[in-house]
């Protein structure tokens, strides 16, 4: 059996900031409403003809395999995380294959939303321990700016989103060396309309919805934008990452103390704090960048690990925890030493 390792990461972000301020411009909200309620105080909006979700994946994971000393014709696999594709079909994988110019090596795609980085990495270890694979890009980027509602109806969502790409390199290694020890992967479907885009969809395509007048019906709640349930979300997240946080310490029989840094998914700075607190963690044991990126869902952790990284606040040797919740419900951990 093998170990998988990060070996290099990588993160990109589009040069455009975006205030709060700015914000305040297009719809009822401010700097102080944001800040108290998200932590939030900028993010990065896309230029959507140039950087694209696939386009960012790709600077992200250049990146990545630099950092690693590892060319592009040694990877032998592409996982990529996101819930904005380039199209609807085919998802962006394989659009990072062509434009890095690696031969037809497989390239999946993950749709687990704020979990899918951690979902990716789950499946690029299951692969490199089962000794299918050497080295595997894994890749989160999104692209929110998009389609997003920038009216007052849509601010309680938009506000929080914000645009870029992290990768890692995930590498085989002799087992006994440091490396992932465990990932813990759940869902709870039930829940999946408390944060969602439902339409359009495959049932319920863009043409009828403009036989049906909803696109330009500003006084309707319609769906083709994202929803979120935020009181909702906010009190099942802070349950769901203590225990799966828990859950791959007590796999491990490590200790909360044991942590170096736990790296959570940036989807609130109020709910890091929250978990912080309640794990009595110090505060240089936990990594958040979401004031400035704001919410970049499965792009989240490895932008947040790629940057704490380039800090110094990843070591050789540190035990480091990824945790993520999201929409589905999803929520994932993962323990690595790095």
């Amino acid at each position: 059996m093998y170990k998988s390792k990060i070996v290099g990461v990588g993160h990109y972000v589009p040069p455009r900031v975006v205030t709060n301020h700015e914000l305040s411009q297009l719809m009822d909200t401010s700097d102080e409403w944001i800040t108290e309620r998200t932590g939030i105080k900028e993010r990065r909006f896309s230029d959507l003809k140039e950087d694209t979700t696939s386009v960012m994946g790709t600077k992200a994971a250049r990146l990545a395999l630099e950092r690693a000393g590892v060319s592009a014709d040694q990877v032998d696999f592409i996982i990529f995380a996101t819930l904005s594709p380039d199209f609807y079909f085919p998802g962006p994988g394989v659009l990072v294959q062509e434009a890095l110019g690696i031969s037809t090596v497989g390239a999946l795609d993950i749709r687990n939303q704020c979990s899918g980085f951690v979902y990716a990495l789950s499946v690029a270890d299951q692969y490199i321990k089962s000794g299918m694979y050497q080295n595997i890009l894994v890749i989160g980027s999104e692209l929110h700016s998009g389609g997003l509602d920038f009216t007052n109806r849509g601010r309680g969502v938009s506000v929080i989103f914000g645009d870029g790409a992290g990768a890692v390199l995930l590498q085989r290694a002799p087992e006994g060396s440091l490396g992932i020890l465990s990932t813990h992967l759940h869902s709870e479907g039930r829940h999946a309309r408390e944060l969602a885009l439902i339409e359009p969809n495959t049932s319920h395509w863009v043409h009828d919805i403009i036989k049906e007048g909803k696109v330009f019906a500003e006084d309707e709640l319609v769906d083709y934008h994202p929803y979120m349930n935020g009181n909702f979300v906010f009190k099942h997240a802070v349950t769901r990452f203590q225990e799966v946080i828990r859950e791959a310490l007590e796999a491990n029989k490590l200790s909360v103390e044991d942590i170096d840094l736990l790296i959570p998914h940036q989807a609130n700075l109020r709910i890091s704090q929250y978990i912080q607190a309640k794990m009595n963690l110090p505060e240089e044991k936990v990594f958040n960048n979401i004031m400035k990126y704001g919410n970049t869902t499965a792009a989240s952790i490895p932008i947040a690990l790629s940057e704490a990284w380039e800090q110094g606040r990843v070591r050789d040797g540190d035990l480091i925890c990824l945790a993520a919740f999201g929409s589905g419900f999803t929520w994932a951990s993962s323990l690595l030493y790095w």
